[in-house]
């Protein structure tokens, strides 16, 4: 019989081409995982991707999918069956954010943040509940800031604010399964979406935040994921973990 530690596990990382995600794809990668690398737009982005982690070793399968679009996760879990035989590891990366004063967000930009970070993680752990294989992980993001309640802030941490209760139920929905469902919200992270538009006394303010004075890599989110979808985090379950250095 096959067990969870023993079996060749596959994961599906949404927003997978780019910053965070690509870390995060290409750590499980390294931890022996299949990799599905979802993207939206970039495609060169991630089927680079997906040649150095074959070159590394591992097996990689890049699927382009707009999570908002509730016939994506279906499509994405019928190719990585066919291709490596079920999902054992959600993480849904994909999201938007424009940092944005109530005033002048306007109605359309709200709607796609709702689309994409709420929306597009409800179509992922709707299908995950009912296709993850028995055992396996779902890892949601959030975003520290929600602790912060900064200015302009608002309707992105509000979206998350929803991610971080679906995680919680879904959690307990799925009890009997030995699947744990998780939340990892992120500090000031240096990735080129977060870098976009800030000048340098204002990167500079934010990575003083945290009392570790810098700002986080997408190497540090990927090992926090990493932990939680290995054997040694199978006893937290429901839980946000916020990794920022102590910023909040």
């Amino acid at each position: 019989m096959t067990t969870w530690s023993q079996q060749k596990k596959t994961a599906l990382v949404t927003g997978g081409s780019r910053g965070i995600g690509a870390a995060v794809a290409e750590r499980l990668a390294r931890d022996g995982f299949n990799v599905i690398v979802n993207y939206a737009g970039s495609r060169d982005a991630a089927e680079a991707l997906v040649r150095r982690i074959e070159a590394a070793g591992g097996r990689a399968l890049s699927l382009q999918a707009d999570v908002a679009d509730p016939t994506a996760f279906p499509r994405m879990f019928d190719a990585a069956t066919e291709a490596f035989g079920g999902v054992d590891v959600l993480v849904n990366n994909a999201g938007i954010g424009k940092f944005i004063r109530f005033a002048d967000f306007d109605d359309a930009l709200f709607d796609q943040h709702v689309a994409v970070n709420i929306k597009g993680t409800f179509n992922g752990l709707r299908e995950a509940a009912r296709r993850l294989r028995d055992g396996g992980r779902v890892i949601n993001f959030s975003t520290s800031v929600i602790g912060l309640r900064m200015e302009n802030y608002g309707v992105y941490a509000a979206t998350k604010a929803a991610v971080e209760t679906m995680t919680a139920i879904l959690s307990k929905e799925l009890r009997g399964r030995n699947i744990t469902v998780n939340c990892v919200a992120p500090g000031p992270t240096a990735t080129e979406l977060f870098f976009d538009g800030k000048s340098p006394e204002l990167v500079e303010r934010m990575a003083k935040l945290n009392p570790l004075e810098r700002l986080g890599t997408p190497e540090d989110i990927a090992a926090s994921v990493a932990f939680l979808v290995g054997p040694e985090g199978g006893w937290i379950n429901g839980q946000v973990l916020r990794a920022n250095g102590g910023m909040v």
